[in-house]
């Protein structure tokens, strides 16, 4: 997206800003590809990897026929009322990303979706990453500063990872505090395939609601879930994930740092363990750093001999003795509170590219900025 694009948006320094922050490189120096839809009107999709499609999931139904078999696959369009919304629009948008067998990307492929003065947006987007392919994604979503009171963004995701194939998909939320959002997603791996997913969210938001679901149905697949969130006042993070071990050796990690700084969030996790010789860890730790509320809602669920699931999780308070043992070190208290802070958020994902952690890392920097 180079400037000209952005000048030709007519995007204020300010929220060009808040698409920096969401993890969109204006510039596209760091990107192979790029997806950008703003409020309902498709503005870039390209890619130069080769072997790697970047595509409107319009012009992907156009070009394949195939392409209507991965629709409403793993998402089904009854799920709710947001799925039936998607479901009932006159014209499908959202995007349609593609790696061909073998294939990979270094430099990630970027997904911008923006909600400028519309009410609604909506998406449905597919993703595939075919037999032996990687493929690395960061989705980066956020509203205009001046966008009205009720805005809201309904989003249908669907990955499909091959057999020996990755997705790492890392999604950064920079909405605004009058935005509701409802993500509705899920994935299917197959042997050998591994299927990371990440989200951030650092500034204030309405609602956010979502439950996103792997199937492991190849042996040995595995699935990471890593959540990252900071709930506001007047902000409901309603939020977990699920992964379902349908195979044997499929294993799956979910992790998720929670603070709430008046706001409530809601930490759901469920890895269900239907297959001998699988393994699954849920863990959620909280912090309360002003009057809010977090919820922890661990589900471990077995039901043959052979898996092995644990979960932990824990909420409460910065240890006032930590605090002090920084400052005896020359901190002051504020230093010292945003240092515990900091490394409380710190979440190393194990596989994921240098450039998306490097990401993820950006997004925690400006909330500790701003002083969380």
């Amino acid at each position: 997206m180079p400037a000209e694009l952005s000048k030709d948006l007519g995007l204020s320094a300010e929220d060009q800003e808040r698409l920096a922050q969401s993890g969109i490189d204006l510039t596209m120096g760091n990107r192979c590809g790029s997806y950008i839809q703003v409020n309902q009107d498709i503005v870039q999709e390209s890619c130069q990897e080769e072997g790697i499609e970047v595509l409107s999931i319009a012009n992907a139904l156009k070009k394949y026929d195939w392409m209507k078999d991965y629709m409403w696959n793993l998402v089904t369009k009854d799920k709710d009322e947001y799925t039936r919304y998607v479901a009932d629009a006159a014209e499908p948008k959202g995007y349609v990303i593609i790696a061909r067998k073998g294939s990979s990307n270094i430099l990630p492929v970027q997904a911008c979706l923006y909600l400028g003065r519309e009410k609604i947006q909506h998406v449905h987007n597919i993703i595939i990453a075919e037999e032996g392919a990687e493929l690395h994604i960061i989705s980066g979503c956020t509203s205009g500063q001046h966008v009205g009171k009720g805005g809201a963004h309904y989003g249908i995701s669907e990955f499909y990872v091959g057999k020996n194939a990755k997705i790492s998909f890392t999604m950064i939320h920079t909405w605004g505090e009058d935005i509701e959002v409802y993500p509705r997603s899920a994935a299917k791996v197959e042997e050998n395939g591994v299927f990371l997913s990440n989200y951030v969210c650092m500034k204030p938001v309405h609602k956010v609601q979502m439950y996103p679901t792997a199937h492991l149905v190849g042996e040995n697949s595995v699935a990471r879930f890593s959540s990252v969130v900071i709930a506001t006042p007047g902000s409901l993070l309603d939020l977990g994930s699920r992964a379902i071990l349908g195979a044997k050796g499929a294993s799956a990690e979910l992790v998720t740092r929670a603070i709430t700084k008046g706001g409530t969030i809601i930490s759901r996790g469920h890895i269900l363990g239907k297959t001998e010789g699988t393994r699954g860890h849920l863990e959620c730790k909280g912090l309360i750093l002003k009057d809010g509320t977090i919820y922890a809602i661990p589900e471990i669920e077995g039901n043959v001999v052979g898996t092995e699931l644990s979960h932990e999780a824990a909420v409460g308070k910065i240890a006032r003795d930590e605090i002090e043992y920084l400052m005896a070190r020359g901190l002051d208290e504020e230093s010292a509170t945003a240092t515990i802070i900091r490394g409380f958020l710190d979440v190393k994902i194990a596989g994921l590219p240098d450039a998306l952690q490097k990401q993820i890392d950006a997004a925690i920097d400006v909330a500790e900025k701003a002083g969380f």
